[in-house]
């Protein structure tokens, strides 16, 4: 089982989104046996509350499911737990290098989403939260989503 784990701040805009289509990307490319899915903030602010209701709509207007989705906090175990820790702008890596402490390994395993959009210009996820702008973060989010999927298909082959 390969598991990715999206990071934002919060856990209610972002990380929920790409979790929620990244979910969807792998269940229509059938690995949701083999790819296991989470998102979490780095933030304590909104645990248990559900996504923000700018990203339940946009998700609900494209037929993508949220439900049961609850914020949550980045724990030291996560590095432990997930292969691939996505982080949407350079603020959470730095924040996840930082939880990581001196561990190579776990280090490692951050990576910014938008890294797997090459031609685009930004590093960074621009935050719902503050823009507004939740269509622009789907956009975003769709196109580095599957190009994350086709790397972990290729990169694990006996997927």
């Amino acid at each position: 089982m390969i598991r990715v784990l999206f990071v934002c701040l919060g856990n209610i805009c972002r990380s929920p989104m790409a979790e929620a289509v990244f979910r969807r990307m792998v269940q229509e490319a059938g690995h949701i046996d083999r790819i296991e899915v989470d998102s979490a903030g780095t933030g304590d602010w909104h645990v248990g509350e559900p996504p923000h209701r700018g990203t339940r709509e946009l998700l609900r207007k494209r037929g993508i499911d949220h439900e049961g989705m609850l914020a949550r906090q980045v724990k030291r175990s996560d590095f432990a737990d997930f292969h691939y820790i996505v982080a949407m702008d350079s603020t959470n890596r730095d924040d996840l290098q930082k939880l990581a402490r001196e561990n190579e390994a776990e280090k490692e395993k951050v990576v910014l989403i938008l890294d797997f959009l090459p031609n685009e210009k930004r590093k960074d996820v621009p935050d719902p939260y503050f823009t507004g702008n939740f269509e622009e973060v789907y956009r975003l989010l769709d196109g580095s989503c599957r190009r994350l999927l086709e790397h972990i298909i290729e990169r694990h082959e006996r997927l």
